[in-house]
């Protein structure tokens, strides 16, 4: 009993730091300031000017920052943010993302997602969200035919409007496809004509298309070049194609998002197993 009192004040202490610095984090205005310091130094009057707020609520904040260690001030009077500050603002997206989509996360969760891959969570932090299964058919659709190097893809099921849009891309620009399904995928039965049509045996021969396969899909991903797309398992672990996060709708191409996805493709690459198409379920 004494050592499980011993224990949480061991864990509050461990903790105090990070109080002190979320709290200076809880406010609007510093959590600008520290924005507006990531690309360069400013002085009070500046920041003032730049935020639209009173020099005095700049200097008391900046006051508050300088304290925490997250801001420190030269000779000249000019702030910019600490080694501490940059690296806290590193971690702010993660915050943001999933504060922006917290109702979101309130029926899905993570999947099998590595830590790794968690950590990085904020990388999808300027993602738009594209809801309803026909609305992420389409953009995946979009995505397929606009690709001009190579198409990669990790979803649960393989519903024969993507397949036909995917196979004449590849064929017709010759461009790299590669994609991974789980065991007892759902494919439908029409697809095998399909294939059989574009003579799809030749495009796994000459190497435009490889396949692997996996245990489960939970966390999904699309991505070619330029667009990325991501999808997240419902709170039931159900694979979820009703709603997805992507960086096609932004008028600048988020490289962060894209960077997350491909990273985790190809993680998933690296530990799948060769194709084994009698494991598929036709429907």
């Amino acid at each position: 009993m004494i050592t499980i009192v011993i224990g949480m004040e061991d864990a509050g202490s461990v903790f105090e730091d990070s109080e002190k610095t979320f709290i200076e984090l809880s406010n609007s205005q510093r959590l600008q300031i520290i924005n507006a310091l990531r690309t360069s130094s400013m002085n009070l009057t500046l920041i003032a000017k730049h935020l639209d707020i009173t020099m005095q609520e700049a200097h008391r904040n900046f006051n508050r920052l300088v304290e925490a260690g997250i801001v420190s001030k030269d000779s000249s009077g000019s702030y910019s943010l600490t080694t501490f500050g940059n690296t806290i603002m590193t971690q702010i997206p993660s915050i943001n993302f999933l504060s922006k989509n917290k109702n979101y996360f309130s029926d899905h969760y993570f999947g099998d997602l590595p830590m790794k891959f968690v950590q990085r969570i904020g990388s999808l932090d300027n993602s738009q969200y594209i809801q309803g299964l026909v609305a992420v058919m389409e953009e995946i659709k979009e995505m397929y035919r606009h690709s001009e190097e190579y198409i990669y893809g990790m979803i649960p099921q393989v519903p024969l409007d993507l397949m036909e849009v995917a196979a004449k891309t590849v064929k017709g620009r010759k461009i790299k496809f590669n994609y991974i399904l789980p065991k007892n995928a759902t494919v439908p039965k029409k697809g095998k004509d399909f294939l059989n049509e574009i003579n799809f045996p030749e495009l796994l021969k000459n190497g435009l298309v490889e396949r692997k396969m996996i245990e489960d899909v939970k966390v999904s991903v699309v991505l070619n070049e330029k667009k990325a797309l991501v999808m997240f398992p419902n709170i039931k672990g159900e694979s979820d194609m009703n709603g997805a996060f992507s960086n096609s709708l932004l008028k600048e191409n988020n490289e962060l998002f894209h960077e997350w996805c491909l990273d985790f493709f190809r993680y998933n690459w690296l530990n799948s197993r060769p194709f084994d198409n009698t494991k598929l379920r036709e429907v």
